[in-house]
């Protein structure tokens, strides 16, 4: 089985679990980690960007946020 097979055998479980998994993408579980680890990265990146730029790090975060759970 070449690396092909196998990116064509993702590809289809990923469309036989699609509702499944934009199921679980919308969940209250992945949007709870998805908060854990966008607050540790926007927290990580205040600390290295002056304080000037906080306000866009936080906006990116809220972006990011937007895509991924459901909130």
């Amino acid at each position: 089985m070449g690396i092909d097979d196998i990116v064509n055998k993702g590809k289809e479980l990923f469309e036989e679990n699609k509702e499944k998994v934009e199921e679980f993408l919308k969940s209250d579980q992945v949007e709870e980690v998805s908060d854990k680890i966008l607050d540790g990265a926007a927290g990580l990146a205040k600390k290295v960007v002056p304080g000037d730029h906080h306000g866009t790090v936080d906006d990116v975060r809220d972006n990011v946020d937007k895509a991924v759970g459901n909130e």
